[in-house]
């Protein structure tokens, strides 16, 4: 494990880990330090924060939207590295950066980690970067910058594929509660057959499951078997359909800790 790690402090006190997605550059460019330290003051275990691209074609309608929104903004990459650099010194849970490997290899992958590693950055998730790939070419140059790397696996991957995905991953493994896009009301959050075979597996990593998560009911029965949830698309929904955002973003997290 880095020591620039994705996991929260072992004094957290609460016994699964809550993790809060949102899109950075929503509602409005400028919002998203103050989102980061309501996550933070809000007592959420870590928080990932979806970099904005043009195709985001593993996301939902509502993260979709949230995409495009924070382009039309006008955030980019360097413009969420220079914002987490001024914030960097009061922030302390992890903060991990999802999103798609064409915008970070447009940046340059090794200056994309550099300045990760120097905004405060604890951690990557890019869906679409194979794990062959990531040996080849990126895992030294993460391990360079001290930057976690998760990647993701769903109830159709095999155990042999989950233990090599875990064996490749830092900080936690992230369990798709189902083979559907972010936000799918679809999605199936107690596949008691999928969370008992991750929970039997000798996983070095926490396994933290995502997609789909609305509520404390839904946080808490997936998490029976795993050691923590991440919310996403109901988080953002009310970042976007609010003008009081603030206030119901605190009391959705609150609500979840309930």
């Amino acid at each position: 494990m880095n020591d620039n790690n994705t996991q929260p402090p072992a004094s957290n006190p609460q016994p699964k880990l809550l993790n809060i997605y949102f899109t950075a550059g929503i509602p409005q460019l400028e919002d998203t330090a103050e989102i980061i330290k309501l996550i933070q003051d809000s007592e959420a275990d870590m928080m990932e924060i979806g970099m904005p691209y043009s195709d985001p074609v593993a996301d939902g309608p509502v993260i979709q939207k949230a995409h495009e929104l924070a382009l039309n903004n006008g955030m980019t990459i360097s413009t969420l590295l220079s914002q987490l650099r001024s914030i960097k010194e009061e922030i302390k849970i992890p903060i991990i950066l999802m999103g798609y490997i064409n915008p970070v290899l447009s940046f340059g992958f090794e200056n994309f980690c550099r300045e990760c590693s120097e905004s405060g950055v604890s951690g990557l998730i890019i869906p679409d970067l194979p794990p062959i790939e990531f040996e080849k070419n990126y895992q030294q140059i993460l391990e360079k910058y001290n930057l976690n790397f998760t990647f993701l696996v769903t109830p159709e991957t095999s155990d042999e594929r989950i233990l090599y995905l875990d064996s490749l991953s830092s900080g936690f493994l992230y369990a798709v509660s189902s083979s559907s896009t972010t936000g799918n009301e679809n999605a199936v959050l107690r596949n008691e057959n999928y969370l008992s075979r991750l929970a039997s597996l000798p996983l070095k990593n926490p396994v933290m499951i995502g997609f789909g998560i609305r509520s404390k009911e839904d946080f808490e029965n997936v998490t029976q078997k795993a050691d923590g949830g991440i919310i996403g698309t109901a988080f953002v929904n009310i970042l976007l359909q609010n003008r009081d955002w603030k206030t119901k973003a605190i009391d959705f997290i609150h609500s979840i800790r309930a």
